[in-house]
């Protein structure tokens, strides 16, 4: 009789505590929009940058990377300078890139830099 009342007590402790602790949810993996851009209008290049950096952080993305000190490993050079800018989302990072404000910016982007981007989704957490 006792057995089964400690059996019953921890069953219920069990129970009470597992709904006690909030369970997370599945969150889906970081998205990076990866850069290479070769600048050929550096003043032009400035108006780009002051109109883009709030569109990323609207979306909110993070630079990781915006044109730091790189070391050549492997394979092809870069040909111009490396951003990477991190996203909570694959859709956040995807909807950054089409919104209609980037495709704007963009335009900037197209008329002072030749580029090449792409967005991948990141690791699970």
């Amino acid at each position: 009789m006792k057995y089964r009342i400690a059996v019953v007590l921890l069953a219920v402790l069990a129970s009470a505590c597992s709904n006690a602790v909030p369970r997370s949810e599945p969150t889906s993996p970081p998205a990076y929009v990866i850069a290479e851009i070769r600048v050929t209008d550096p003043t032009g290049y400035q108006e780009y940058l002051a109109t883009i950096s709030p569109i990323v952080a609207g979306f909110g993305g993070t630079y990781l990377v915006r044109a730091g000190k790189t070391l050549h490993v492997e394979g092809r050079e870069p040909d111009g300078r490396i951003v990477v800018i991190v996203f909570p989302s694959f859709a956040a990072a995807t909807a950054f890139q089409q919104a209609p404000a980037t495709r704007a910016a963009g335009e900037i982007r197209h008329r002072t830099a030749t580029s090449r981007i792409f967005v991948v989704e990141g690791a699970s957490p």
